[in-house]
């Protein structure tokens, strides 16, 4: 499924994040940035080594904020690392910092020029947020960055299960 948003498109699928060959993909990271399982240690084990090296340089970053290193051996140019919320109860920020996760892996796109960026879906795996609610936050947030930015083509969600994708294509039929 895909959707249009000023000149940019919003596309869904499922697949493999360390497959894909746009400009960035998202890993979605622990805040101390030292790898760990799912999409995380997916995105290293498949890019290598010189992903490591470059998050141990940075050393950190806080839940709803993003850096960006080498993609390594993958196919995309860089991996923007994120960090979601741990869900706890709804009522901690978890809503404000999913959103800030997404604000920030796509501003530092556009200001490291990289006109395309995958994401997975961001703390809906061992963080435990809740697909749809996920969903929700984040679709909003791309959309609403979309609207108001310029500089990048192509927004792609890749995500895990066929249940995960049926569930992005509702809300996001919902949403445009």
């Amino acid at each position: 499924m895909e959707a249009k948003v000023n000149n940019s498109r919003i596309s869904l699928a499922r697949g493999d994040i360390t497959e894909e060959a746009t400009d960035a993909i998202v890993n979605a990271a622990n805040s101390r940035l030292i790898g760990g399982g799912g999409v995380d240690g997916a995105i290293h084990r498949a890019g290598g080594p010189e992903i490591m090296a470059e998050c141990r340089k940075i050393g950190g970053c806080p839940a709803g904020g993003a850096v960006i290193t080498t993609a390594g051996r993958l196919k995309a140019k860089k991996v923007i690392h994120t960090v979601g919320p741990i869900y706890k109860d709804g009522k901690h920020q978890e809503a404000e910092l999913l959103a800030s996760a997404y604000f920030s892996s796509l501003k530092l796109a556009v200001d490291h020029g990289l006109k395309s960026i995958s994401f997975p879906s961001i703390s809906t795996g061992a963080y435990g947020y809740p697909v749809e609610d996920a969903a929700e936050v984040a679709l909003k947030a791309v959309i609403s960055f979309l609207s108001a930015n310029k500089g990048i083509d192509l927004v792609r969600f890749v995500l895990f299960s066929d249940a995960d994708l049926k569930t992005y294509a509702g809300v996001l039929k919902k949403l445009t």
